[in-house]
This record gives C-alpha cells, structure tokens and sequence, in this order.
C-alpha cells in the first residue's frame, strides 16, 4: 500500500473479511455432502450470540485497521519494530483485565522488547509517527484479541468456528461505515477507478482474503489449544521471518539502530517466552 496506486488500507482490510466469509460460506455448503470439509458447521447467526460477540470483533476490527494502517506508514522491515509491544501489553492486560501478575524475569524481558522498540524508532531510515502510533496500536488490541477469544468461546459453545463465522459477518458490518466515513470510498471513485478494473488486481486482492483468511485460523486454533501468551510469541516469530524478507524482496534499507533494536526486540520476545516455559515446567 505505502507508495502504490491503491493506498487504501481499510477498504482492503474490509474487502479480505467478504473474501473470508465467503470461504466460511462455501465450506460450510461443502461439508452438507462432502465429509472432509465436514469440520466447518453451517453458517448462523443468533442474535443474543452475536451480541456477546461483538466485543471480540471490535477488538479484532481494530486490530487489522491498525496493523494494515501501520502498513500504510512504514518500510515493511520496520513493522516489526512498530508492532514490538505486543508480549508488553498482554502482561498489562492480563493483569488489568485477569487480575494475573508477572515474574520479575518477564518484566526485564518487557523492558528489553520496549528498548528495542525505542531505538529501532530512532533509528529509523523513514521514520513515521504515524506508523509508529498505529504499530502501537495496533500490538495493544494484538494483545487484547487473544484474551478475548478465550473469553468469548464459551458464548459458541467452544467452537472455534461458529466464533469464525459470528466474528466475520460482525467484522463485516463494524469496518464497512468506518471506510466510507474515513472518505476511502471517495478517494476509490475519484482517482482509483482505472485499478479497479484491473483483473490482476481483484486476484491479487483475494489472496490476500484467502491468506488472512488461513491466518485468522491458525490465531482461533491456536488461542483455543495454548494460551494468548503463544499467540503473541509466535505472531514475534512470524514477524522476524517478515522483516528477513522484505529486506530480501523490497532491499528496504536498515540502519545499524534500525538493525539493533529489531534484535533487541526479538531477543526481548525470545527470552520472554524462555522465562514463561520454565515457569510453566516449574509448576
């Protein structure tokens, strides 16, 4: 998005959830006949569920405007950088919202992660406040997304995929008046018309549907079977993975700051999980 001809993150954003329900859709129709795809239930939508839904979604509509936002903003090798405060706001939030508190060991580790976060920042070829307060944002309903699928389970019956299904339509229909009130849908008819007409545009839009669509369940599995501490670190791995890549693919500049506080950030998220896995096979 950040210099292309369609710079509008949350109509794609919104246009990635109807590619998402539409699969959920089309699954759930060919698991009436075919048993493989027998693991996805049929579409519903009760209201009373809906409404105990509706936070998690809100959490979750924030969370992918805030990151593709971020996008918008920064070199795709510093998003990792501006996203870093994930494991940071999960342990704020986990004591705010389930009165848990954290060993000391995992608050250095916090203040490492936060260290590479502010030197990474500083050193920062194409520096943005804006990217960066949307990277923030952004880790803080991270953190939130996962506390909350395991809150809201319970209200589909612990099923992962009626929480899918609940939690897309609703997603759906929170993002679409915040595009066009944002004046995205404008900016589209006024000066991006060309590129909607374009074919290899609506294939390149749905993979990305279709790959949001595999990664939003991979986050539901894995919240259900682990905890929303394993979502954060394994969304840190991912992230690390990212950032090698678009240096590779995009030759994104980095400068030595730039460079450190990613480390810094990793190294911060790597020993976070360590201390969490010996005080779990302490216990």
């Amino acid at each position: 998005m950040s210099g292309s001809d369609f710079p509008y993150p949350l109509f794609v954003t919104w246009y990635q959830l109807v590619v998402a329900l539409g699969l959920l859709l089309a699954w759930a129709h060919l698991g009436k006949t075919n048993p493989m795809f027998s693991i996805i239930p049929p579409y519903e939508c009760d209201v009373e569920v809906a409404k105990r839904v509706a936070p998690l979604t809100f959490v979750y509509v924030m969370m992918l405007a805030l990151n593709n936002l971020c996008l918008k903003y920064v070199e795709v090798t510093f998003y990792q950088v501006a996203r870093s405060l994930s494991i940071n706001f999960t342990i704020l939030f986990t004591y705010l919202i389930l009165g848990k508190t954290t060993s000391q060991s995992a608050l250095i580790a916090c203040g490492i992660v936060f260290l590479g976060f502010a030197i990474g920042s500083y050193g920062e070829i194409n520096f943005s406040w804006a990217g960066v307060i949307y990277g923030v944002g952004s880790s803080a309903f991270v953190a939130l997304y996962g506390i909350y699928v395991q809150k809201t389970l319970p209200a589909v019956d612990n099923n992962q995929w009626k929480l899918l299904h609940y939690n897309t339509t609703l997603a759906i229909l929170f993002l679409f008046p915040v595009v066009f009130m944002s004046g995205e849908f404008t900016e589209i008819i006024n000066t991006s018309m060309d590129v909607m007409y374009s074919f290899n545009f609506w294939v390149l839009m749905t993979i990305t549907g279709v790959t949001g669509f595999g990664i939003n369940i991979a986050m539901f599995l894995q919240v259900k079977y682990t905890s929303a501490l394993t979502n954060t670190i394994c969304g840190t791995a991912k992230a690390c993975v990212q950032t090698i890549l678009a240096a590779m693919i995009f030759q994104n500049k980095i400068s030595g700051l730039n460079a450190l506080g990613i480390l810094l950030a990793l190294f911060g998220s790597g020993y976070y999980g360590w201390v969490r896995y010996q005080e779990r096979m302490s216990k």
